[in-house]
């Protein structure tokens, strides 16, 4: 398996929520600051179907369109199940680390 491969275990809920939290954003903006903030590209199909996930869960909304992107925002609620998401992946990160300088 190449590193390439890796970029399977990127969810795009999170992804998305990262991108949001930097402010509102219609889905081909998020699709260009996920990929500059993260090297994954999430193709339409992909973050569509996730930002239907996330809106049924409540964890971002879509805002009023002045034209005929749809912008969408990340609600307080999805901030603090992302908050709580990020903060677990750093402890696993900084542990993983660790052990790696271990070997």
């Amino acid at each position: 398996m190449g590193t390439a491969d890796f970029d399977r275990f990127s969810d795009p809920s999170v992804l998305i929520m990262a991108s949001l939290a930097g402010g509102a954003k219609h889905g081909y903006a998020m699709m260009e600051d996920i990929e500059a903030m993260s090297g994954v590209r999430l193709g339409p199909g992909t973050l569509y179907g996730a930002i239907s996930r996330l809106e049924k869960q409540g964890f971002i909304i879509s805002l009023e369109s002045e034209d005929r992107r749809r912008p969408y925002n990340i609600t307080p609620l999805g901030a603090d199940a992302l908050r709580k998401q990020l903060t677990s992946l750093s402890r696993i990160a900084e542990v993983g680390l660790q052990r790696l300088a271990m070997t």
